[in-house]
């Protein structure tokens, strides 16, 4: 009789604890699914946020510009974040192409070329060309870059929607490079063989 009384209230001290730690569920309604789905645009103070307060690229590590940050909240939380660093103790061959460090959790196409899921270094370089680079300083590709003489309030770096509404914009000044959310790519090749 000790025991059932004792095990009736574990059972109920237990019932009450989970009780206390379950996740709370939201019931978003039907109309509103669009609005959970739908990409958002994140300001510096946004970013920043996520960023770290240094990054390492070809061996050194260099403080961020927070103010000069922004990305793209994709659905499903899936980030894409850049922020302009400081290249004080690069070379001068580095500084000429790493201006920004470029983070993303999902695969982007900028400009034509498929960018993984990864830590970059890039950077807006003379004659209209973007370049995007490893981590160890490697090119990874190089694109066409465009000069926005309508943008109303260029800044040292900013992420805007493009005005397709499909795409957006990564802007160092009025330089700026395209680019959208890629669809990841699944493997559908077996690791066992016949």
């Amino acid at each position: 009789m000790l025991c059932k009384s004792l095990r009736f209230l574990l059972l109920i001290a237990v019932g009450v604890f989970a009780s206390s730690v379950a996740p709370v569920v939201f019931a978003v309604p039907r109309n509103d699914l669009a609005t959970v789905t739908r990409s958002k645009l994140l300001t510096a103070s946004e970013a920043a946020t996520f960023l770290p307060g240094t990054v390492f690229f070809r061996g050194q590590s260099a403080p961020i510009q927070s103010r000069n940050s922004g990305g793209v909240q994709f659905a499903k939380d899936a980030l894409f974040l850049v922020t302009l660093v400081d290249t004080a103790g690069y070379s001068s061959s580095v500084q000429e192409k790493y201006q920004a460090y470029l983070i993303t959790e999902t695969p982007i196409n900028m400009q034509g070329h498929r960018l993984e899921p990864g830590a970059y270094g890039c950077g807006f370089v003379s004659g209209g060309t973007f370049v995007v680079m490893d981590i160890g300083g490697h090119d990874l590709f190089s694109a066409h870059s465009s000069k926005d003489p309508s943008l109303r309030r260029p800044t040292p770096l900013q992420v805007l929607a493009a005005p397709s509404g499909t795409a957006y914009r990564l802007y160092v000044g009025r330089d700026y490079v395209e680019f959208t959310q890629s669809i990841p790519v699944t493997s559908t090749t077996s690791l066992v063989h016949p």
